[in-house]
């Protein structure tokens, strides 16, 4: 265990150390907020000018009813359809041609352009139109107020949901916030075993071609390198996480501090008993903050550990072994390629699985070793079962001992060899040493 202990020390402070890790670890939060709030907001800005779409209404009932906006200018056709149906002008966008009455012909109203059109136009014209049509449907029944009636007659619910605990105290919770808590803790795993599952490969990889491994192993047996290696690396990802909750545990205790109404008993000190009884109406901020405090993070960020150890040392010995195997890193890729595809499908199946948590599909997939650590993370915040969760566990493990033992016979064995890359055939009689 001690030299396994020297491997840990060295992979583990030479990474740490480095200023890349500092600088990374505590601007990402930042930049992956900012990736999510930049994308958004670009994606508002519109075009700065308008597109011109040109409207032949045979009808003559519904080129009034088309607005034009910032967006879409819409101007009446004053040459026949075919004129631009057989030369392209680039000046216009698209044309709406309207054959027959609407509301007797739902199907007499198509859209022509010479490049695919954008939703919005679509959008803009069905909402336009769909408005007109519909006064027009309920004027056509000659009851008078009947459009105050219908508006009158419409009613909406603002319901609420509420987690009880286990003495029965009642506590405001969200399936929204539920989902992105799933999700965030999915995409982390996901990011955090690919990244670090990569650079234990990357360092094999590295050992290996410039035969330092050759040295090292004189003093070292090849399996000790390897868990030395994976194991640092793994506490280098685990440190990463536990100064990310730090900091976000901070902000939330600190936005806490401002966004939680006042008790009845500051109000009663402040404003006498009179203002302990008005009702304090919580804002948009303060009901997200409520709904979090439902979500179990102390289990969750334990089944997090749990789970990205055991996940981490299925694909970081995979990527071990594959770095013991090729000389160089034009060679990985088609042993990559695999593992990629089964990390992006479970990630996937999490993402899919936020809407059906307890469907078949996340079930199965929070089962499997290979997608288990990422799928479940999805599946916590909704309140799994334990028999699910330690069924998962163990399952994991069991599989995580059975590929680290395969993946220190390739390792100890292609650690050594140059020159070509072994056959399906020699790596499995590797197995077999």
């Amino acid at each position: 265990m001690g030299k396994i202990g020297i491997v840990i020390h060295r992979e583990y402070f030479t990474r740490v150390r480095k200023k890349s890790f500092i600088i990374m670890t505590f601007l990402m939060p930042l930049l992956f907020i900012a990736l999510i709030l930049g994308t958004f907001s670009l994606s508002l800005i519109k075009d700065g000018k308008a597109k011109i779409v040109v409207v032949v209404d045979e009808t003559d009932l519904y080129f009034d009813i088309l607005k034009s906006s910032d967006q879409f200018q819409f101007i009446k056709a004053t040459d026949e359809f075919k004129d631009f149906r057989n030369h392209s002008d680039e000046s216009i966008y698209a044309t709406v041609v309207i054959s027959d009455d609407l509301l007797e012909n739902p199907s007499a109203i198509a859209l022509y352009s010479h490049k695919q059109v954008t939703n919005d136009l679509i959008r803009t014209i069905n909402n336009c139109l769909n408005d007109y049509l519909t006064d027009r449907k309920i004027a056509s029944y000659d009851i008078s107020g009947l459009k105050q009636i219908i508006e009158d007659s419409k009613a909406s619910i603002n319901m609420q949901t509420i987690k009880l605990d286990e003495s029965g105290k009642e506590n405001k919770s969200s399936a929204a916030i539920a989902s992105v808590i799933g999700l965030i803790f999915t995409f982390v795993i996901y990011m955090f075993i690919f990244i670090y599952g990569a650079m234990v490969m990357q360092g094999v990889l590295e050992e290996k071609t410039n035969r330092i491994v050759e040295v090292m192993i004189s003093s070292i047996k090849p399996f000790d390198l390897m868990m030395g290696k994976i194991i640092g690396i793994g506490l280098v990802g685990l440190t990463q996480f536990f100064l990310w909750v730090f900091m976000i545990l901070s902000v939330f205790i600190v936005c806490g501090l401002f966004l939680l109404p006042p008790s009845p008993q500051v109000l009663s000190e402040v404003a006498g008993q009179q203002a302990a009884s008005v009702a304090v109406e919580p804002s948009m901020f303060q009901n997200a903050y409520q709904s979090l405090t439902t979500i179990n993070f102390p289990e969750i960020i334990l089944c997090f550990i749990v789970f990205f150890i055991g996940g981490y040392m299925i694909y970081a010995s995979l990527f071990a072994a594959i770095g013991a195997m090729v000389n160089s890193q034009e060679d990985t890729q088609q042993y990559i390629m695999p593992i990629t595809v089964l990390v992006l499908f479970a990630l996937y199946t999490g993402i899919y699985s936020i809407e059906n948590p307890n469907g078949p599909l996340a079930f199965w997939a929070s089962m499997i070793p290979f997608t288990s650590p990422i799928v479940m993370m999805t599946r916590l915040p909704f309140d799994v079962p334990f028999w699910e969760k330690l069924l998962s566990i163990v399952l994991l493990y069991a599989t995580t001992i059975l590929l680290v033992k395969c993946s220190s016979k390739i390792y100890r064995i292609g650690i050594l060899m140059y020159g070509k890359k072994p056959s399906v055939k020699e790596i499995l009689k590797w197995l077999k040493y």
